[in-house]
């Protein structure tokens, strides 16, 4: 995504002030645990995420400095193991104060198309800008450890777009098995529908069980604010994503408290 001149450009043209970095950082319940050397190479993501992308308020709404921050460093949580060339293909983030309406033109079995209205919280556009609602992307929104994080669920999507389709299959590292990937993601997608349909207190947000993309975020989000909780429900998918994100979170967040619903 940038060459070496270029990256050492924008970390120049870019940095953030100590201070501002500092409470931004701290503001941040992702980043919760992280050691010295992780809170540097965040420190660069989020810059060059600043500096490779643009931001847009949607509404009205007038985008802030530390909107755009705050945005950044919990879009950079999730490549924290990998870099910023895993958020390539485009370039645009817009924002708005809440959540906002998004027109569909769905086809039902009989081939009758409708059109439909949805309230977002959250969208990622294949090839597209990622748009969030600010109300839900800021701050202290979730209680630490909820689970839900609406920045690092469209930034999922973001990643798994990169083979070409949102299908909760992102490209895997040379190593990995895609065979285990599938297997082992399909299981928990259909246990979490099974929880569903039995009236069960489901694992995982109920919305990850309406196709495998979508479980892939929900459990995404799991797996960087609520990582016991994902490895205590599915261990399996814990492992594949530790693997993926060369991240484990599970560990950094011992003796934090997390919600534990």
């Amino acid at each position: 995504m940038f060459g070496e001149w270029r990256r050492r450009r924008i970390l120049r043209r870019y940095a953030v002030r100590d201070p501002v970095w500092r409470a931004a950082v701290q503001a941040c319940t992702l980043a919760k645990g992280l050691t010295p050397a992780e809170i540097a190479r965040l420190r660069d993501l989020t810059t060059l995420f600043l500096g490779g992308k643009r931001f847009y308020g949607g509404a009205g709404l007038e985008v802030t400095a530390q909107m755009t921050l705050s945005i950044a460093i919990q879009a950079a949580v999730p490549i924290l193991g990998l870099d910023s060339d895993w958020y390539r293909g485009w370039s645009s983030v817009i924002v708005y104060p809440g959540a906002f309406v998004a027109r569909r033109e769905e086809r039902d079995e009989a081939g009758v198309v409708h059109r439909t209205r949805h309230a977002l919280m959250g969208e990622a556009w294949d090839g597209g800008p990622l748009v969030l609602s600010w109300e839900n992307a800021r701050p202290g929104d979730r209680p630490f450890g909820s689970g839900s994080n609406v920045v690092v669920h469209e930034c999922a999507h973001k990643l798994d777009m990169l083979d070409g389709s949102a299908n909760g299959h992102p490209p895997l590292h040379r190593g990995m098995d895609p065979g285990a990937w599938s297997e082992t993601l399909m299981q928990a997608y259909d246990a979490l529908r099974g929880e569903i349909a039995s009236g069960i207190t489901p694992s995982l947000d109920p919305y990850g069980a309406e196709n495998p993309a979508e479980f892939f975020a929900i459990a995404s989000e799991v797996f960087f604010d609520a990582p016991a909780r994902l490895l205590r429900s599915h261990p399996g998918v814990y492992r594949q994503f530790q693997t993926f994100y060369r991240q484990d979170p599970a560990t950094r967040r011992t003796g934090a408290r997390e919600d534990p619903t």
